[in-house]
This record gives structure tokens, C-alpha cells and sequence, in this order.
């Protein structure tokens, strides 16, 4: 039965993410540059505050690229005693600092809970900037906080197959994988591995 998986942890697995396998060996960053991370956000625009007219600049991206760090520490940590993404294995910020940073980047802004309730509907709840936009990295940090300490994480893992980097949430029991192509993957290189310690 797959688990619904609520926005807080989409958004902080989609930023995780923005670190992929780039289909040759290496890793693609999606936030090289300010247009990678306004196009990022624009896609977000359920989530993030204002994401249609976001326009990134070179300190924004900084941050993101920064609490996107804190992010990935955060998450090799919550994965334990399972093995982080390869990608964050050797090169992990230290957690007391990835800690310190998502609290610092999370005060930014204050927020305020605002019910909404549909006429087709029931009531919900979501968390609002108190004095209006809101900078992106508190909206980001505190939706990974949130993800963090909710019972979401405990379905949080690293995928393993060849060449991923990518963080996943458990949908079943016996899911392995981030994708189906990664476990394709992983399985023709348990295949070859098979092949070449017999031969």
C-alpha cells in the first residue's frame, strides 16, 4: 500500500534531490547557477512563498546550496544504521553544524498557523510568513524540519543502486529502490557480479 507523502516532505526530498546522477558516473547539481534555482522554485509554487515572481540572485542560491547541505547531512543521519548516498558519505557537513544551520536558516522568518477550509473539503492547516513573503530558506528549513521529526522520516532511505545518489521515502515493505530504472540497474550489476566471480 503506497503512503501518502504530506508537502513538508516533498519539498525536502525535493531539495535533496536537486543532487542527481547525472546518467554517466557523476553528479548533476540543479542549483549551478541563480537560474537553476529560480526555475526550482517556480516549480514549487504550492509550497514556496511567491514562487511565481521569485527571481534568484547569487546570495539566494548561496544560502539554498548551503542549507541544501545541512539537508543531506540531516539525511544520512536519519538513515542510519543504513549507509548514506554515496554522494554525502565522504563529504557530509558535521552534523552539530548542518543542525545549526537548518535552526538558523528555519528563524528567519516567523510564521503563523492560517486554517483554510474548502467548501469541498475539510479544514487544514499551513503555516504562514507573519509579515508577509517570507524569505526561502526559512519557508525550505522549516519544511524540513518539520519532515525530520515527523514519523515520515522513518520511512527515509538512500538508494544504493549503481551510480544513484538519491534519497527516497518507502512507499512498501519490500521497495529497495528510488525508482524502478534503479532497481533494473542494481539488478543487471548483482547480475554481472554473479557472472564474473563464477567465470
Amino acid at each position: 500500500m503506497r503512503e501518502p507523502i504530506s508537502g513538508d516532505a516533498r519539498l525536502a526530498l525535493d531539495l535533496a534531490l536537486t543532487l542527481r546522477h547525472d546518467g554517466s558516473g557523476g553528479v548533476h547539481d540543479d542549483l549551478t547557477d541563480p537560474a537553476g534555482l529560480t526555475a526550482w522554485v517556480r516549480a514549487h509554487p504550492e509550497v514556496l512563498p511567491d514562487a511565481a515572481r521569485f527571481t534568484a540572485d547569487g546570495a539566494r542560491l548561496a544560502a539554498v546550496r548551503t542549507l541544501r547541505a545541512a539537508v543531506r547531512a540531516l539525511f544520512a543521519r536519519a538513515v542510519r544504521p543504513g549507509e548514506p548516498s554515496p554522494a554525502d558519505a565522504a563529504r557530509a557537513m558535521p552534523l552539530p553544524e548542518a543542525l545549526r544551520r537548518l535552526n538558523e536558516a528555519a528563524a528567519r522568518t516567523p510564521t503563523v498557523p492560517v486554517l483554510d477550509w474548502p467548501e469541498d473539503g475539510g479544514p487544514a492547516l499551513r503555516r504562514q510568513p507573519a509579515g508577509g513573503a517570507g524569505d526561502l530558506t526559512a519557508a525550505l528549513a522549516q519544511a524540513v524540519a518539520a519532515f525530520l521529526a515527523s514519523p515520515d522520516r522513518d520511512r527515509l532511505r538512500a538508494c544504493h543502486a549503481p551510480r544513484c545518489v538519491r534519497y527516497f521515502l518507502k512507499e512498501h515493505p519490500r521497495q529497495e529502490w528510488c525508482t524502478p530504472s534503479c532497481g533494473n540497474r542494481a539488478r543487471v550489476a548483482r547480475h554481472h557480479r554473479r557472472h564474473r566471480a563464477t567465470a
